[in-house]
């Protein structure tokens, strides 16, 4: 247990993170309420001792520590429930998360509950499903949310391809944006059919929005041979990956430029590519990319709950084949 010195300590962290949460949602709710928008940051590491995420789900709290050789396990559930408090949030709605950087031993996506229990939340016009509960990302990345917009004001009558689709967000704005087909890939089983659910909620139809369960350069292979073509993609790998069962293991600073030159490969003249990663120390390499035009885009695709000086979320560029 903390002795008392320390307790005193974590109490006034909380009630500086209750404030400073407190300040944020009110500045933010109706801004948002507005947009019909449900999913939003509320803090991010913004005091540097007191090293946590918070995010509100539509009256849920989704609150997450970066984990250190010095945290304690009372710090975390303090910073909740002083969270919770501040915002009258039941705590049966607070989703404690561990947040660890770097490779992690394949430890970091790790399951953390087994619930299953979804829940429908709005962004705009669409509505995804989202479960707070069992793992540290939600199904949802309320980050890219200008981004997917993007995409649905580009889609109109475009073969629209998704890579590392995850729950497949990106598909379902491209759908509604009157693209003519969709292809999301993911090599999870469980996130293709979590990302048939987010369509079926949208009322997308299946017949022209195909979802792959595949490993992407499995894909990309098949895909060259069937001389597959697309109009417009999105590339939004995870930082690192490893495949077990094949012992096949990916890491993003290493292997962008062939997968990028791959998914160009399958691209229409004047097509266009959105690539982005949330490595905090990427250092692209494109420059041999056959394409007419790249341009770094990360400015404008992130929201302004997203802003923060201490880190980028996530960087983004728009290349134009």
């Amino acid at each position: 247990m903390c002795d008392i010195n320390i307790s005193k300590r974590f109490r006034r962290q909380g009630e500086m993170l209750a404030n400073r949460v407190r300040k944020q949602y009110k500045h933010l709710r109706n801004r948002f309420a507005k947009k019909n928008i449900e999913v939003f940051r509320l803090y991010d590491w913004d005091i540097p001792e007191i090293r946590v995420v918070v995010d509100w789900y539509g009256g849920h709290l989704v609150i997450g520590e970066y984990m250190r050789r010095q945290s304690v396990p009372e710090w975390l559930p303090m910073m909740g429930q002083a969270v919770a408090n501040a915002l009258n949030v039941p705590m049966e709605k607070v989703h404690l998360k561990e947040r660890r950087a770097g490779k992690q031993d394949g430890k970091r996506y790790a399951r953390i509950d087994h619930t299953d229990k979804k829940i429908i939340l709005a962004e705009r016009d669409l509505k995804f499903l989202v479960n707070p509960y069992d793992y540290v990302d939600t199904g949802l990345f309320p980050d890219h949310r200008d981004t997917r917009q993007m995409v649905r004001e580009m889609s109109a009558g475009k073969d629209f391809l998704n890579l590392y689709c995850y729950t497949a967000s990106f598909s379902c704005y491209a759908a509604k944006g009157g693209s003519r087909t969709t292809v999301s890939v993911d090599r999870s089983g469980s996130v293709i059919q979590w990302a048939r659910e987010n369509m079926v909620l949208n009322g997308i139809n299946p017949a022209t929005h195909r979802l792959v369960q595949a490993h992407t350069f499995d894909f990309l292979k098949k895909a060259a041979r069937e001389k597959q073509r697309f109009d417009l993609a999105v590339v939004d790998p995870p930082s690192y990956s490893t495949t077990k069962t094949r012992n096949v293991a990916f890491d993003i600073a290493r292997d962008h430029p062939r997968l990028l030159e791959a998914v160009v490969g399958l691209l229409r003249p004047g097509a266009t590519l959105f690539f982005s990663t949330n490595h905090q120390s990427f250092e692209p390499r494109m420059d041999e990319l056959k394409v007419s035009d790249m341009q770094e885009i990360t400015a404008s695709t992130i929201p302004e709950d997203y802003r923060n000086k201490r880190k980028t979320i996530h960087r983004c560029w728009r290349i134009k084949v």
